[in-house]
């Protein structure tokens, strides 16, 4: 979704953040001049620049890896703050590029209400957010190892179903399957830890215990959801949000 803008801020800020130089460039809702500084990376800068500013103001970011940590630390220093998709911001791809140009790019993109926001947020379950993240990288790997070994019990001309600790009579595939098995023994205990904290997780929170009683979700797919959405308000319409969630059925 665009970022929906129905208020005019008196100042219109983009920032393209790096780990060395942040570049922020400025409109007013009177001119549509840009101004931009390129200065060192720095949070307290920045801030005290933010601050200095009189009237409202709204401030962009490109999602990236410091994004919500950015978000987090310069939501309460203006009046919003949009993390938007770098992918969909077309005009930042036109002519040479450098911090300064793409920030000022940026900042005529959120004036002219052209951004697709990245939806962030700082609540109470963000912690979990992390977790789930954790989780579905854990059984990524998980899966791939589970991949591996049925592929390579298959290639002896094995049927890729034999238990854990069937010996191969080739020495090298022995110490391959060994290595692949003891991986796969030490994913299926961090799962069995990262179950258990959702089963706490669950019984704590009652948005999960609410989502945990439709048929079909059970405790980690509520797990998830509520993670993932975190709130059905960010949905235009009921609709959206039960496509979101995989609830709505096509056939």
């Amino acid at each position: 979704m665009k970022t929906g803008l129905t208020t005019t801020y008196d100042h219109y800020i983009a920032v393209d953040w790096s780990i060395s130089i942040m570049a922020i460039a400025r409109m007013t809702s009177k001119s549509n001049q840009i101004k931009v500084v390129e200065v060192p990376s720095d949070l307290t800068d920045l801030k005290a620049y933010l601050a200095n500013l009189q009237g409202t103001k709204i401030l962009t970011l490109e999602e990236s890896m410091g994004s919500h940590w950015l978000y987090v630390e310069l939501k309460d220093h203006v009046d919003r703050i949009v993390i938007c998709d770098p992918y969909r911001n077309r005009l930042l791809s036109e002519g040479p590029k450098t911090d300064k140009m793409d920030a000022s790019k940026l900042v005529q993109l959120l004036k002219a209400n052209l951004l697709k926001e990245v939806f962030h947020s700082n609540d109470k379950f963000l912690d979990l957010r992390h977790l789930v993240s954790a989780y579905d990288d854990l059984i990524k790997a998980g899966v791939r190892l589970k991949n591996q070994r049925y592929s390579l019990l298959r290639n002896c001309g094995l049927s890729g179903k034999e238990k854990m600790g069937h010996q191969l009579p080739k020495a090298s595939d022995q110490l391959v399957l060994s290595s692949i098995e003891r991986q796969i023994r030490s994913y299926e205990e961090d799962k069995k830890v990262y179950e258990d904290e959702f089963s706490r997780l669950g019984k704590a929170h009652p948005e999960v215990k609410h989502q945990d009683t439709l048929p079909g979700i059970g405790p980690i797919g509520a797990i998830k959801m509520i993670a993932q959405v975190v709130t059905p308000e960010r949905f235009s319409d009921v609709g959206h949000f039960l496509s979101y969630c995989g609830l709505l059925n096509f056939s």
